[in-house]
């Protein structure tokens, strides 16, 4: 079989076609029947980046199988729009918002686990080991590599667009809508532990002597053994969140 179909991208998902498809409907041949799903992340549109679909004004599913002639839209996740009588492509949100993030993404990882949200992340990790930490323990997926969010596996996702790691965490704030649910300074930086608060007589001998004389009040992460206290570099990161907070 042979044909075109016209199809268009909406908003964010033009990021990821050449700039003469962008915020246009174009013609693209078919030689065969196939999913959308696979039209969609052949023309280089991860599918965990879509949540609507329509063909010929009427909203389909992943596995509807692409026809000549056919009329497409796709959009990105829908803000303001009530859309809840269409086809959802995505699961339903969490309830506990989980990430796990690719080894380009450190950064972002730490700043994460600063306001609180568990965040697995190794610069070891491999692709197929992402995938499933996504998948088993029902995380959403960060990354800088739209060939990884393509795996068939994988529902909970999305392509972080910028490369500076404060603007990453902005950008994934207001993407999943988090500034409500942060809790800062309650995970461990270092390897996502939940920190607790710990007489300084416990770990005295751990401290270096300016810290043991300037300062009395002490957490430490029960998993790694980091010790944190409210020196300078607490105040950075609450520079830091407040001025978050101000762009949101």
């Amino acid at each position: 079989m042979t044909g075109q179909i016209a199809i268009r991208f909406y908003e964010e998902l033009n990021d990821f076609l050449p700039p003469e498809y962008r915020k246009v409907q174009f013609a693209h041949d078919i030689k065969q029947t196939g999913s959308i799903k696979d039209l969609i992340q052949s023309l280089g549109v991860p599918h965990t980046e879509v949540d609507l679909i329509l063909v010929n004004g009427e909203s389909v599913d992943f596995n509807y199988s692409v026809q000549e002639g056919d009329q497409i839209s796709v959009y990105p996740v829908f803000e303001a729009l009530d859309i809840s009588l269409l086809v959802h492509l995505r699961p339903a949100p969490q309830r506990t918002t989980r990430f796990v993030l690719d080894t380009h993404l450190g950064r972002l990882a730490a700043y994460l686990r600063m306001l609180g949200f568990n965040s697995r992340y190794r610069n070891d990790y491999d692709d197929a080991t992402l995938a499933s930490l996504s998948v088993d323990d029902e995380r959403i997926l960060l990354t800088c590599d739209r060939q990884l969010l393509m795996r068939k596996i994988i529902t909970r996702g999305y392509f972080v667009r910028a490369r500076q790691p404060q603007q990453q965490l902005l950008e994934v704030l207001k993407r999943f809508d988090l500034f409500n649910a942060l809790q800062p300074f309650t995970r461990c930086m270092h390897c996502n532990g939940i920190i607790k608060s710990i007489d300084k007589e416990a770990i005295e001998s751990h401290l270096l002597p300016r810290t043991r004389d300037y300062y009395d009040t002490f957490w430490q992460c029960p998993d790694c053994h980091k010790i944190y206290w409210q020196g300078s570099h607490y105040q950075r990161m609450q520079q830091l969140i407040d001025a978050t907070k101000k762009k949101q």
